[in-house]
């Protein structure tokens, strides 16, 4: 009986040990398949097909040098420029999101307070009541690069005024990078600022 015992454990210690082994072969294997083989496939697919979406969708100017991410607004600051929405963390593209207030929150309302006297202050020709919403609230993301058409027409006296462009050209210009509702159906119209800006920027520099 001790000696069958013995063939027992030694069954099983084999047994056992050639489990461990398995699991271990089988491990690296998925280790090699998925964080090397897979990542590195799916990367250099991406370069080939879609190159500029998978570094980052750059935008660069005139001169070749990267202005930003069409993807990621931007703190625009020259009045001269199309502003954005509002950002609650200040375009921070690793600190995606919002506080989301509600529509009474006390933070909420003196923000959006302050947006709209800075609207007054620096368009004092065009009526708060023109004002787009998108203008002065803040988007789920914190950064959203579009506004809508209206958003970018209504900045259009000042842009002009400071610019020198004509009311005329900007109005075409934001007709040009006016992107429509996705399939003809989902979301809304949207321009996207920083293109709109590139736009500005390479007029007033010519």
């Amino acid at each position: 009986m001790n000696s069958v015992g013995s063939n027992r454990e030694e069954v099983a210690a084999v047994s056992g040990a050639v489990y461990l082994l398995s699991v271990i072969r089988l491990s690296i294997v998925f280790i090699i398949l998925c964080g090397i083989v897979y990542p590195l496939a799916s990367t250099a697919l991406a370069q080939v097909l879609m190159p500029k979406q998978a570094n980052g969708s750059l935008l660069k100017n005139g001169d070749g040098v990267v202005i930003g991410s069409e993807l990621i607004g931007q703190n625009f600051t020259n009045p001269a420029l199309f502003q954005g929405r509002v950002s609650s963390i200040e375009y921070k593209a690793e600190a995606s999101g919002s506080n989301n207030y509600g529509p009474s929150n006390p933070d909420m309302l003196q923000r959006t307070k302050d947006s709209i006297e800075a609207w007054k202050a620096n368009n004092p020709e065009v009526p708060v009541q023109q004002l787009p919403v998108d203008l002065v609230t803040n988007s789920g993301s914190g950064l959203d690069p579009h506004i809508s058409p209206a958003g970018a027409n209504v900045q259009i006296p000042r842009i002009s005024a400071l610019s020198g462009i004509p009311e005329g050209e900007l109005e075409a210009l934001v007709q040009q990078y006016t992107k429509g509702r996705d399939l003809g159906v989902f979301g809304e119209e949207r321009v996207n600022v920083l293109k709109l800006n590139a736009a500005v920027m390479e007029i007033t520099a010519q």
